[in-house]
């Protein structure tokens, strides 16, 4: 399990693959591949935004200050060695989303803003986000720093 804020249940460093997601109440479903990084209050996600996590009583509000404009609000909940993501969208619809742990997260880590492009890496996981896209690499086990 990944260091965690304490009261709210957000991982402050952490890699996880998001194993499903349901709207409006509907099906747990996975179409995409999707990859969320976040190491202390900076966090990229592969569908293609980035930016600073707040925490706020114990909701996570992450800001998307790279790539698709907006911003998520919601709670953290720990599911065995995984996490459950609930909120409600701008528009009023809801959303619950299945995170499992990656492995592999142990190591170099960081984030950078170069540009209009944010990279956060953490252990041998990266996600670099710029205004087109959002898009997730996984190092050689070779590479430690």
């Amino acid at each position: 399990m990944p260091d965690m804020l304490v009261g709210v249940n957000a991982p402050t460093r952490g890699a996880w693959l998001r194993a499903g997601i349901s709207r409006n109440g509907g099906p747990l479903l996975e179409n995409e591949h999707v990859v969320w990084l976040q190491i202390d209050a900076y966090y990229a996600d592969s569908r293609g935004f980035a930016g600073v996590t707040a925490y706020e009583g114990g909701e996570v509000r992450f800001h998307h200050d790279v790539g698709e404009p907006g911003e998520d609000v919601g709670r953290l909940e720990p599911s065995g060695a995984g996490m459950v993501e609930t909120g409600v969208n701008a528009d009023g619809s809801t959303f619950r989303e299945v995170w499992a742990p990656l492995a592999d997260c142990e190591g170099a880590c960081g984030s950078w803003r170069v540009g209009t492009a944010q990279i956060v890496r953490v252990g041998r996981h990266v996600v670099h986000v710029d205004d087109d896209c959002g898009s997730y690499f996984e190092l050689p086990a070779d590479v430690t720093a």
